[in-house]
Parts: structure tokens; sequence; C-alpha cells
């Protein structure tokens, strides 16, 4: 198969080379997808850069998340079979040198989900960890129903993920941004109210938007926090 890789970490024209590798197998409770699109998230590029954590493998193929067609099946699996179009994530993590930066990739079933027919590859390779960061963000604690969610960099991946989910939860969503460009993006998504937190101040809109009521919590690396109403 053609794939793109590197042997050293360091800038991307530097390091990344494009060549042929071996085509992976399905083993045992795994199935191999041929991928159509995959997606390039901040830790792929802090590993390849260097900045993240040293080289841990020999060769590496970048990229966790990824969409494509299953199109062989290992011995056990159950749930998918041949033929299925799939999003999937932690290609290139987690004990793992080789991700979605190549035609094909063998991965177990619990990695890989269905991808309905109404989502092209392209949407479907941002659905791995910029999707479910915001999901486990949001409802690892159980329901948002009526509450007011806080999500800062509601344009960004993550928080455009957060404030349509939070919406689609039955919450309330404040988003902040940069620019007047992001502040339509997270409307187009949602927001309740839209704060750009280079001209404006937050935490008073934050306060007003609440009745004076709002507690923050806050998390920098999901890109999202719950307000809870007193």
């Amino acid at each position: 198969m053609k794939a793109v890789g590197y042997e050293r970490a360091g800038p991307a024209p530097e390091v990344l080379t494009y060549g042929e590798m071996p085509t992976p197998m399905a083993g045992p409770g795994e199935v191999r997808v041929r991928l159509e699109a995959s997606g390039v998230n901040p830790a792929d590029v802090g590993r390849r850069g260097g900045g993240y954590r040293p080289m841990e493998y020999p060769r590496v193929i970048p990229n966790s998340d990824g969409a494509g067609i299953i199109d062989q099946v290992g011995d056990g699996v159950t749930r998918l079979k041949a033929g299925q179009r799939v999003w999937l994530f932690n290609g290139q993590r987690n004990g793992r040198a080789f991700g979605t930066a190549a035609e094909y990739i063998a991965l177990a079933e619990q990695l890989v989900t269905p991808l309905p027919d109404n989502l092209s590859f392209a949407e479907g390779a941002t659905l791995g960890i910029p999707g479910m960061t915001a999901w486990t963000c949001l409802f690892c604690d159980g329901p948002i129903v009526g509450q007011t969610v806080l999500v800062t960099g509601g344009a960004g991946a993550v928080g455009h993920y957060a404030v349509q989910l939070a919406k689609w939860g039955g919450a309330k969503v404040i988003a902040t941004v940069s620019s007047a460009a992001k502040a339509e993006q997270a409307r187009l998504a949602g927001a309740d109210l839209v704060v750009n937190y280079r001209t404006e101040d937050v935490v008073a809109k934050a306060m007003a938007f609440t009745g004076q009521r709002a507690s923050t919590a806050s998390s920098m690396s999901i890109s999202a926090a719950i307000s809870r109403p007193r």
C-alpha cells in the first residue's frame, strides 16, 4: 500500500516520506479499512514534530482518526462486516505505530463505528478525537438538560462539536471566540450567546446571561466547561 510516514521527529517537509509499505491484514478481532479520509489532530502534529513525546517506534504512519470502507474482517468479529462505511479512532496511539495516513489500516473492532450514509468520509474522519472529546466533556457526569454550558473556543474542532452536542442535550450554550468570522460559526452551530474574548468581558457577559447565577468549571484541555446554576 501507499503510505506517509516518518522515522524521526521534526518539521513535516523534512521528515515525512511517501512510499510503499506492507499492506496490513486483519487479525483476530480486527477489521481492515480501505481509507478514504484521514483526520489530523494537534496530538498527531505534536508527535510528528517531537514536542508531544519522544518517538515510540522506529517508523510511524501518523494520524489517529479516519474513515473508509471495511474490506477484510478478522476471526471473531461479529458487529461489523465487509463493505460497511465506517469511521475510526486511535489509529496511531495507545500501542499502535501505524495510523490513517495510508491506503489501509487494520484496527480492533471496538475502535471502528458504522458511518451513516448521509455523512461524507471527510466528515467521518473528524468524529474521532474532536467529537468524542466533546461528548465525554459534556455527558460524562450525566444529562445536561436545563443547564448552561460554557464552551471556550466555540469555533474550534472540539468546541464546535461541543456547541452542537450541548444544544442537542437540552442545554443553553455560551461560546467564546476570537473573531467575527468565528462568532458566525459558533452561532450557526447553535450557540445562544457568543462572546469575543478579545474585545468583550466574558465573565460579565456570562453572568448577565445566567442572571448572575453562574458558577464556572473549566478545562482548557477539552475546550468546554459546564456552568451549573446554583
